[in-house]
């Protein structure tokens, strides 16, 4: 069952989470961040990034942090912001204050380069050219001077999109990858007054999967899994408006074990091995897709500047293994369960806006995001480590009641030499991101 107030965190997790709060608490109710200089309110945000350290020492892996182009346009800062209807996912809590109704869409193809070089070798192998689509759509509308605004959220929140070939050296792990979860999220929001409101949304996950890789035989065959699921979970949220200057955000966006039943397992083997792999099969799996939390600062200095601080913890712990079970067996084909043992993970984020011109706005922001993936674990189906970027975006109010906006991204990820425990795979992964992106925002 879960624990609305203490979410699904260890221990240790809900201590600083409980002190986050309660310092939160502490500056509101004792009028500590109003009116105050820009130097005194740094320092105490300089407070809570301390009790916020606990999370910097474990995000990654296949989550897809592409949820709104504002908010990519400044590093992925939302949480604490009030800006259009992404807030349906960074923090529903801040729904209701949104002072307009939004429809709005947008779309960020993703570029994933990707090279790896064998352990011995002098040969780069690189993934092929494929470009993945996360899109997002969210729609808010409540009555005007009501406390209330419902709100919808269609969005990918966790994807890989990965092809290395059939004849690369790492080919029995891997030939290619394509992951989507895709989460509707129907959401609720309230404000008790013009300093805090609260939301919630439920959450719907339809994920699909289609993996391939090579079987070891005389000549290679190769085995396709194919399947889709479905799972639930929730996102929560609260925004505090301490001043007219100053917000602050809190979000937490659950776990979501996403089952896929009866999937179609199809294997290509020589003739000879036939009765060995029975074709086609079934299988089934569960992926557990990881909880979040999110805690956010928005401050406006200025008329014309907006700045933004967000650090999110992610629960990569729960991803332990990922297993196949099949519904045909032999002595050759087993069901497998292969290690994962990921670990905790954070992503640190700042950005900020200039207003350059009436309706016309210009972006900028970027961050850190540690790896949940341990040594010894990486996997060519998310070769993943520590990773910064940078972001850039522009916003236009292109008429009355309609914003177009644009970012890029550009993500570089540590080089990694491992050895993987299971396949033996060794060698150096290194890995560069580029991601353009549009949306459109009608909003009245």
């Amino acid at each position: 069952m879960y624990n609305i107030f203490l979410p699904d965190f260890n221990k240790k997790i809900k201590i600083y989470y409980v002190s986050i709060v309660f310092f939160i608490y502490i500056c509101f109710k004792k009028n500590l961040l109003q009116d105050k200089p820009i130097y005194t309110i740094m320092r105490r945000l300089l407070l809570m990034g301390l009790l916020l350290l606990p999370f910097l020492g474990m995000a990654q892996g296949f989550q897809v942090n592409l949820h709104g182009e504002k908010q990519i346009g400044m590093g992925h800062t939302g949480t604490g912001l009030l800006q259009d209807g992404a807030s349906v996912l960074f923090n529903p809590g801040a729904v209701a204050m949104l002072p307009e109704n939004f429809i709005q869409g947008g779309i960020n193809p993703l570029f994933f380069n990707s090279s790896f070089l064998l352990a011995g070798s002098n040969q780069q192998e690189n993934v092929k050219n494929n470009v993945a689509t996360p899109f997002n759509v969210y729609g808010v509308w409540g009555p005007k001077n009501a406390k209330w605004k419902i709100g919808m959220g269609i969005y990918t929140p966790f994807g890989g999109l990965t092809e290395w070939g059939n004849t690369w050296s790492g080919k029995y792990s891997l030939i290619s990858l394509n992951l989507k979860a895709i989460y509707f999220q129907p959401t609720l929001s309230y404000k008790f007054n013009d300093v805090i409101s609260v939301g919630a949304g439920f959450v719907i996950d339809y994920g699909s999967v289609n993996l391939k890789r090579a079987i070891p035989t005389t000549p290679d065959g190769q085995a396709e899994l194919d399947g889709s699921g479905s799972g639930t979970g929730f996102n929560v949220g609260v925004f505090i408006k301490a001043s007219p200057k100053f917000t602050i955000g809190l979000d937490y966006r659950s776990k979501v074990q996403t089952s896929i039943n009866d999937g179609k397992a199809t294997f290509s083997v020589p003739a000879s091995l036939a009765s060995s792999f029975p074709s086609p099969n079934t299988f089934s799996a569960s992926i557990p897709l990881p909880a979040t939390a999110s805690i956010g600062l928005g401050y406006k200095p200025c008329d014309k500047w907006l700045v933004a601080f967000d650090f999110q913890w992610v629960n990569w712990d729960v991803y332990k293994s990922l297993d196949f079970n099949y519904g045909q067996t032999t002595s050759t084909l087993k069901n497998t369960s292969s290690p994962r043992n990921y670990e905790d993970a954070f992503d640190f984020r700042a950005g900020a806006q200039y207003e350059a011109d009436k309706g016309v706005f210009i972006r900028f922001g970027g961050g850190y995001a540690t790896t949940p993936v341990k040594d010894g674990y990486v996997t060519p189906e998310a070769p993943d480590a520590n990773r910064v970027y940078g972001t850039a975006g522009l916003g236009i109010k292109a008429a009355k009641h309609l914003d177009i906006d644009i970012a890029f991204e550009y993500e570089h990820l540590m080089s990694r030499t491992q050895t993987n425990i299971e396949s033996g795979l060794s060698g150096t992964f290194a890995t560069n991101v580029f991601i353009p992106g549009i949306s459109l925002a009608y909003h009245w």
